[in-house]
Protein backbone atom coordinates (compact mmCIF):
# COMPACT_ATOMS: atom_id res chain seq x y z
CA UNK A 1 0.00 0.00 0.00
CA UNK A 2 3.12 2.35 0.89
CA UNK A 3 4.79 1.52 -2.08
CA UNK A 4 2.15 2.73 -4.39
CA UNK A 5 2.49 6.02 -2.62
CA UNK A 6 5.46 7.28 -3.99
CA UNK A 7 4.42 7.03 -7.45
CA UNK A 8 0.94 8.75 -6.75
CA UNK A 9 2.83 11.44 -5.81
CA UNK A 10 4.69 11.29 -8.87
CA UNK A 11 2.01 11.08 -10.78
CA UNK A 12 0.14 14.19 -8.79
CA UNK A 13 3.41 16.18 -9.07
CA UNK A 14 3.52 16.29 -13.02
CA UNK A 15 0.25 16.84 -13.40
CA UNK A 16 0.21 19.80 -10.63
CA UNK A 17 3.66 20.68 -12.84
CA UNK A 18 1.65 20.64 -15.98
CA UNK A 19 -1.27 23.13 -14.21
CA UNK A 20 1.13 25.54 -13.28
CA UNK A 21 2.55 26.11 -17.16
CA UNK A 22 -0.64 26.27 -18.28
CA UNK A 23 -1.94 29.06 -15.97
CA UNK A 24 2.00 30.32 -16.66
CA UNK A 25 1.10 30.43 -20.10
CA UNK A 26 -2.11 32.10 -19.91
CA UNK A 27 -0.50 34.49 -17.68
CA UNK A 28 2.26 34.95 -20.19
CA UNK A 29 -0.22 35.93 -22.48
CA UNK A 30 -2.02 38.57 -20.20
CA UNK A 31 0.92 41.12 -19.42
CA UNK A 32 0.16 44.61 -20.46
CA UNK A 33 3.14 45.79 -21.69
CA UNK A 34 4.07 49.41 -22.64
CA UNK A 35 5.23 51.82 -25.70
CA UNK A 36 7.91 54.12 -25.24
CA UNK A 37 7.67 56.89 -27.52
CA UNK A 38 10.40 59.74 -27.20
CA UNK A 39 9.30 62.38 -29.75
CA UNK A 40 10.44 64.96 -26.74
CA UNK A 41 12.91 67.18 -25.76
CA UNK A 42 12.00 66.25 -22.06
CA UNK A 43 12.06 62.83 -21.25
CA UNK A 44 14.19 61.16 -18.14
CA UNK A 45 16.98 59.14 -20.22
CA UNK A 46 16.54 56.15 -22.00
CA UNK A 47 18.49 54.00 -18.66
CA UNK A 48 16.07 56.05 -16.42
CA UNK A 49 13.13 54.65 -18.44
CA UNK A 50 13.78 51.13 -18.86
CA UNK A 51 14.89 51.58 -15.00
CA UNK A 52 11.19 52.36 -14.04
CA UNK A 53 9.43 50.20 -16.71
CA UNK A 54 11.39 47.24 -14.80
CA UNK A 55 10.66 49.07 -10.75
CA UNK A 56 6.62 48.64 -11.51
CA UNK A 57 7.29 45.20 -13.27
CA UNK A 58 6.18 46.18 -16.67
CA UNK A 59 7.50 42.89 -18.31
CA UNK A 60 7.09 44.25 -22.25
CA UNK A 61 7.87 47.49 -24.30
CA UNK A 62 7.79 48.59 -27.35
CA UNK A 63 10.36 50.84 -29.26
CA UNK A 64 9.04 52.63 -32.16
CA UNK A 65 13.01 52.42 -33.59
CA UNK A 66 16.23 51.03 -32.44
CA UNK A 67 17.21 53.28 -29.47
CA UNK A 68 20.39 52.27 -29.11
CA UNK A 69 20.22 53.90 -25.27
CA UNK A 70 17.33 52.03 -24.69
CA UNK A 71 18.68 48.64 -26.60
CA UNK A 72 22.05 48.69 -24.37
CA UNK A 73 19.47 49.35 -21.44
CA UNK A 74 17.19 46.29 -21.81
CA UNK A 75 20.50 44.15 -22.34
CA UNK A 76 20.15 41.18 -19.31
CA UNK A 77 16.42 42.11 -18.42
CA UNK A 78 14.16 40.02 -19.25
CA UNK A 79 12.11 42.49 -20.74
CA UNK A 80 10.13 41.37 -23.99
CA UNK A 81 10.68 44.30 -26.42
CA UNK A 82 8.94 44.84 -29.68
CA UNK A 83 11.39 46.75 -31.98
CA UNK A 84 9.97 48.89 -35.17
CA UNK A 85 11.66 50.01 -38.41
CA UNK A 86 11.00 53.41 -38.67
CA UNK A 87 8.54 53.78 -41.64
CA UNK A 88 11.46 56.28 -43.09
CA UNK A 89 13.71 52.86 -43.11
CA UNK A 90 11.41 51.04 -45.53
CA UNK A 91 12.44 52.02 -48.76
CA UNK A 92 16.13 51.36 -47.95
CA UNK A 93 15.12 48.27 -46.44
CA UNK A 94 12.99 46.88 -49.15
CA UNK A 95 15.76 47.50 -52.19
CA UNK A 96 18.25 45.33 -50.66
CA UNK A 97 18.62 42.23 -48.81
CA UNK A 98 22.05 43.15 -47.66
CA UNK A 99 20.71 46.25 -46.04
CA UNK A 100 18.00 44.41 -44.60
CA UNK A 101 20.79 42.24 -43.11
CA UNK A 102 22.88 45.41 -42.13
CA UNK A 103 20.04 46.17 -39.94
CA UNK A 104 19.31 43.21 -38.28
CA UNK A 105 23.15 43.05 -37.57
CA UNK A 106 23.45 46.65 -35.69
CA UNK A 107 20.08 46.37 -34.52
CA UNK A 108 18.99 42.67 -33.04
CA UNK A 109 22.04 40.52 -33.83
CA UNK A 110 24.36 43.17 -31.54
CA UNK A 111 22.12 42.87 -28.55
CA UNK A 112 21.40 38.76 -28.41
CA UNK A 113 20.87 39.36 -24.66
CA UNK A 114 17.70 41.91 -25.30
CA UNK A 115 14.73 39.54 -25.16
CA UNK A 116 13.26 40.60 -28.56
CA UNK A 117 9.38 39.79 -29.21
CA UNK A 118 8.37 41.43 -32.39
CA UNK A 119 10.19 43.01 -35.08
CA UNK A 120 7.25 45.26 -36.17
CA UNK A 121 7.84 46.63 -40.15
CA UNK A 122 6.70 50.15 -40.77
CA UNK A 123 3.34 51.34 -38.39
CA UNK A 124 0.17 53.01 -39.29
CA UNK A 125 0.69 52.75 -43.11
CA UNK A 126 -1.73 52.73 -45.24
CA UNK A 127 -1.97 53.43 -49.25
CA UNK A 128 -5.22 55.70 -48.68
CA UNK A 129 -3.94 58.21 -46.48
CA UNK A 130 -1.76 61.16 -47.45
CA UNK A 131 1.19 61.19 -44.48
CA UNK A 132 1.66 57.32 -45.12
CA UNK A 133 0.85 56.20 -48.37
CA UNK A 134 4.23 56.80 -49.68
CA UNK A 135 5.51 53.93 -47.47
CA UNK A 136 3.11 51.50 -48.64
CA UNK A 137 4.70 49.85 -51.48
CA UNK A 138 7.81 49.43 -49.46
CA UNK A 139 6.38 47.27 -46.81
CA UNK A 140 5.98 43.82 -48.19
CA UNK A 141 9.40 43.87 -49.43
CA UNK A 142 10.80 44.97 -46.23
CA UNK A 143 9.10 42.43 -43.99
CA UNK A 144 10.57 39.95 -46.65
CA UNK A 145 14.03 41.23 -46.00
CA UNK A 146 13.43 41.63 -42.27
CA UNK A 147 12.27 37.64 -42.53
CA UNK A 148 15.28 36.81 -44.66
CA UNK A 149 17.88 38.26 -42.40
CA UNK A 150 16.58 36.64 -39.08
CA UNK A 151 16.88 33.39 -41.02
CA UNK A 152 20.16 34.16 -41.79
CA UNK A 153 21.48 35.12 -38.48
CA UNK A 154 19.04 31.42 -37.15
CA UNK A 155 16.74 34.20 -34.89
CA UNK A 156 13.52 32.89 -36.22
CA UNK A 157 12.47 30.83 -33.48
CA UNK A 158 13.53 34.10 -31.38
CA UNK A 159 11.14 36.95 -32.70
CA UNK A 160 8.61 37.13 -35.10
CA UNK A 161 8.16 39.76 -38.03
CA UNK A 162 5.13 41.04 -38.48
CA UNK A 163 3.93 45.00 -39.24
CA UNK A 164 1.56 47.88 -37.35
CA UNK A 165 -1.57 49.09 -39.39
CA UNK A 166 -4.06 51.60 -37.49
CA UNK A 167 -7.70 50.52 -37.30
CA UNK A 168 -9.23 53.35 -37.97
CA UNK A 169 -7.26 53.70 -40.81
CA UNK A 170 -7.98 50.47 -42.67
CA UNK A 171 -11.08 49.35 -41.33
CA UNK A 172 -14.54 50.52 -42.52
CA UNK A 173 -15.93 51.89 -39.47
CA UNK A 174 -19.09 50.19 -37.93
CA UNK A 175 -21.14 49.47 -34.78
CA UNK A 176 -21.64 45.81 -35.08
CA UNK A 177 -17.68 44.08 -35.07
CA UNK A 178 -19.21 41.21 -37.08
CA UNK A 179 -19.21 43.92 -39.87
CA UNK A 180 -15.77 44.76 -39.92
CA UNK A 181 -13.73 44.79 -43.10
CA UNK A 182 -10.51 46.22 -44.79
CA UNK A 183 -11.86 48.63 -46.52
CA UNK A 184 -11.73 47.99 -50.08
CA UNK A 185 -9.10 50.58 -51.55
CA UNK A 186 -7.12 49.04 -48.80
CA UNK A 187 -7.19 45.34 -50.02
CA UNK A 188 -4.19 45.37 -52.47
CA UNK A 189 -1.60 46.38 -49.82
CA UNK A 190 -3.10 44.41 -47.00
CA UNK A 191 -4.01 41.25 -48.22
CA UNK A 192 -0.72 40.27 -49.50
CA UNK A 193 0.62 41.14 -45.88
CA UNK A 194 -1.77 39.07 -44.22
CA UNK A 195 -0.89 35.90 -46.31
CA UNK A 196 2.81 36.50 -45.51
CA UNK A 197 1.66 36.60 -42.17
CA UNK A 198 -0.09 33.21 -42.57
CA UNK A 199 2.82 31.46 -43.96
CA UNK A 200 5.04 32.60 -41.20
CA UNK A 201 3.52 30.55 -38.87
CA UNK A 202 1.04 32.99 -38.08
CA UNK A 203 2.91 36.10 -36.94
CA UNK A 204 0.37 38.36 -35.26
CA UNK A 205 -1.08 41.50 -37.27
CA UNK A 206 -0.51 44.44 -34.71
CA UNK A 207 -2.95 46.93 -34.37
CA UNK A 208 -3.39 50.27 -32.99
CA UNK A 209 -6.29 51.24 -32.09
CA UNK A 210 -7.49 54.17 -29.56
CA UNK A 211 -11.28 54.10 -28.15
CA UNK A 212 -10.60 58.11 -27.28
CA UNK A 213 -10.51 59.47 -31.53
CA UNK A 214 -13.63 56.79 -31.67
CA UNK A 215 -15.03 58.50 -28.95
CA UNK A 216 -14.49 62.01 -29.69
CA UNK A 217 -14.70 61.66 -33.77
CA UNK A 218 -15.86 58.96 -34.78
CA UNK A 219 -20.15 58.48 -33.67
CA UNK A 220 -20.37 55.24 -36.39
CA UNK A 221 -18.44 53.27 -33.65
CA UNK A 222 -20.52 54.38 -31.04
CA UNK A 223 -23.42 55.17 -31.71
CA UNK A 224 -25.78 58.01 -29.95
CA UNK A 225 -28.31 55.48 -29.47
CA UNK A 226 -26.47 54.29 -26.75
CA UNK A 227 -27.56 57.44 -24.53
CA UNK A 228 -30.91 55.88 -24.15
CA UNK A 229 -29.36 52.87 -22.40
CA UNK A 230 -28.17 55.34 -19.54
CA UNK A 231 -29.72 55.24 -16.16
CA UNK A 232 -28.11 57.70 -14.39
CA UNK A 233 -26.70 61.51 -15.38
CA UNK A 234 -24.88 63.35 -15.76
CA UNK A 235 -22.16 60.52 -17.23
CA UNK A 236 -22.55 59.41 -20.52
CA UNK A 237 -23.27 56.02 -21.52
CA UNK A 238 -21.28 56.23 -24.84
CA UNK A 239 -18.23 57.47 -22.53
CA UNK A 240 -18.83 54.81 -20.26
CA UNK A 241 -18.77 52.12 -23.19
CA UNK A 242 -15.40 53.68 -24.67
CA UNK A 243 -13.77 53.56 -20.77
CA UNK A 244 -14.86 49.79 -19.42
CA UNK A 245 -16.85 52.02 -16.62
CA UNK A 246 -20.05 49.96 -16.80
CA UNK A 247 -21.51 46.67 -17.74
CA UNK A 248 -24.45 47.84 -17.93
CA UNK A 249 -23.61 49.99 -21.55
CA UNK A 250 -24.06 47.28 -24.31
CA UNK A 251 -24.16 46.30 -27.82
CA UNK A 252 -25.74 43.33 -29.30
CA UNK A 253 -24.01 41.81 -32.61
CA UNK A 254 -26.05 38.73 -33.52
CA UNK A 255 -25.57 36.14 -30.13
CA UNK A 256 -22.41 38.39 -29.12
CA UNK A 257 -22.68 41.04 -26.26
CA UNK A 258 -20.44 43.99 -26.37
CA UNK A 259 -19.74 45.83 -22.75
CA UNK A 260 -16.66 48.17 -23.92
CA UNK A 261 -15.53 49.57 -27.29
CA UNK A 262 -11.88 47.67 -26.91
CA UNK A 263 -13.59 44.58 -27.31
CA UNK A 264 -15.79 45.85 -30.50
CA UNK A 265 -12.57 47.36 -32.20
CA UNK A 266 -10.50 44.15 -31.34
CA UNK A 267 -13.27 42.35 -33.03
CA UNK A 268 -13.92 44.31 -35.48
CA UNK A 269 -10.28 43.32 -36.92
CA UNK A 270 -10.66 39.91 -36.56
CA UNK A 271 -13.82 39.94 -38.16
CA UNK A 272 -11.99 41.47 -41.14
CA UNK A 273 -9.27 39.27 -41.16
CA UNK A 274 -11.35 36.22 -41.58
CA UNK A 275 -13.05 37.72 -44.69
CA UNK A 276 -9.68 38.62 -46.04
CA UNK A 277 -8.26 34.87 -45.31
CA UNK A 278 -6.68 35.63 -42.28
CA UNK A 279 -9.09 33.60 -39.73
CA UNK A 280 -5.57 32.57 -38.16
CA UNK A 281 -3.84 35.12 -37.51
CA UNK A 282 -4.20 36.58 -33.18
CA UNK A 283 -4.61 40.51 -33.36
CA UNK A 284 -1.79 41.89 -30.83
CA UNK A 285 -2.96 45.62 -29.98
CA UNK A 286 0.51 47.07 -29.98
CA UNK A 287 -1.31 50.80 -28.66
CA UNK A 288 -4.04 51.62 -26.86
CA UNK A 289 -4.39 54.43 -24.06
CA UNK A 290 -6.04 57.69 -23.02
CA UNK A 291 -4.67 61.10 -22.58
CA UNK A 292 -4.82 63.08 -19.71
CA UNK A 293 -5.27 66.67 -21.35
CA UNK A 294 -5.93 68.54 -24.58
CA UNK A 295 -9.83 67.76 -24.70
CA UNK A 296 -12.73 67.77 -22.29
CA UNK A 297 -12.87 64.29 -22.29
CA UNK A 298 -8.74 63.80 -22.01
CA UNK A 299 -8.66 64.15 -18.01
CA UNK A 300 -7.11 62.29 -15.04
CA UNK A 301 -10.18 59.96 -14.19
CA UNK A 302 -11.07 59.05 -17.34
CA UNK A 303 -7.37 57.67 -18.12
CA UNK A 304 -7.27 56.26 -14.98
CA UNK A 305 -10.24 54.59 -15.88
CA UNK A 306 -9.88 53.85 -19.10
CA UNK A 307 -6.38 52.28 -18.63
CA UNK A 308 -6.80 50.82 -15.25
CA UNK A 309 -9.97 49.05 -16.65
CA UNK A 310 -7.94 47.70 -19.58
CA UNK A 311 -5.09 46.18 -17.61
CA UNK A 312 -7.87 44.26 -15.60
CA UNK A 313 -9.94 43.45 -18.45
CA UNK A 314 -7.20 41.74 -20.97
CA UNK A 315 -6.08 39.83 -18.07
CA UNK A 316 -9.00 38.13 -17.44
CA UNK A 317 -11.07 38.38 -20.40
CA UNK A 318 -11.15 37.12 -23.91
CA UNK A 319 -13.12 39.00 -26.37
CA UNK A 320 -17.02 37.75 -27.27
CA UNK A 321 -15.54 36.61 -29.87
CA UNK A 322 -12.99 34.61 -29.11
CA UNK A 323 -13.66 34.54 -25.20
CA UNK A 324 -10.98 32.35 -24.88
CA UNK A 325 -7.98 33.81 -26.73
CA UNK A 326 -6.24 36.72 -23.78
CA UNK A 327 -5.72 39.66 -26.17
CA UNK A 328 -1.85 41.15 -25.82
CA UNK A 329 -2.01 44.96 -25.74
CA UNK A 330 0.41 47.99 -25.22
CA UNK A 331 -0.45 50.91 -23.24
CA UNK A 332 0.58 53.98 -25.04
CA UNK A 333 2.34 56.02 -23.54
CA UNK A 334 5.21 55.83 -21.27
CA UNK A 335 5.76 59.51 -20.82
CA UNK A 336 4.40 62.88 -22.57
CA UNK A 337 5.52 63.68 -25.74
CA UNK A 338 5.61 67.30 -26.30
CA UNK A 339 7.00 68.01 -29.32
CA UNK A 340 4.04 66.49 -31.15
CA UNK A 341 2.23 68.59 -33.45
CA UNK A 342 -1.21 68.85 -32.15
CA UNK A 343 -2.26 69.65 -28.33
CA UNK A 344 -3.91 66.43 -28.00
CA UNK A 345 -1.36 64.47 -28.87
CA UNK A 346 1.22 65.29 -26.20
CA UNK A 347 -0.88 63.97 -22.77
CA UNK A 348 -0.96 60.12 -23.34
CA UNK A 349 1.63 59.51 -20.77
CA UNK A 350 1.71 57.30 -17.91
CA UNK A 351 4.29 58.79 -15.57
CA UNK A 352 5.35 62.28 -15.56
CA UNK A 353 8.65 63.34 -16.63
CA UNK A 354 10.19 63.14 -12.74
CA UNK A 355 8.89 59.42 -12.97
CA UNK A 356 6.26 59.76 -10.74
CA UNK A 357 2.82 57.92 -11.74
CA UNK A 358 0.17 60.41 -13.20
CA UNK A 359 -2.36 58.58 -11.36
CA UNK A 360 -2.83 54.50 -9.63
CA UNK A 361 -1.77 52.38 -11.76
CA UNK A 362 -0.70 48.74 -11.29
CA UNK A 363 1.42 46.05 -13.98
CA UNK A 364 2.49 43.75 -11.00
CA UNK A 365 0.49 40.60 -10.89
CA UNK A 366 -0.16 39.84 -14.49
Amino acid sequence: MHSRVPLLVLVLSVLFAGFLQIISGDQQAQQVGVCYGTFADNQPSAQEAVALVQSVGIQRMRLYGPDHNALQSLRNTGIQVVLGVPNEQLQWIASSQDNANQWIQGNVQNYQDVNFRFIVVGNGITPVHDQTSQFSQFVLPAMQNIQNAINAFGLQNRMRVTTAIDQSEIISATYQPSQGQFRPESRQFIDPIIQFLVNNNNAPLLVNLHPFFSYIYNKAEIPMDLEAQAHREPRSARLDYATFRSALTTVQDGPLTYRNLFDSMVDSVHSALEKAGGSSLDVVVSEVGWPTAGHNAANMDNARTHNVGLINHVRNNGTPKRPQKRIEAYLFNLFDENKKDQEIDRHWGIFWNNKQAKYDINFQNQ
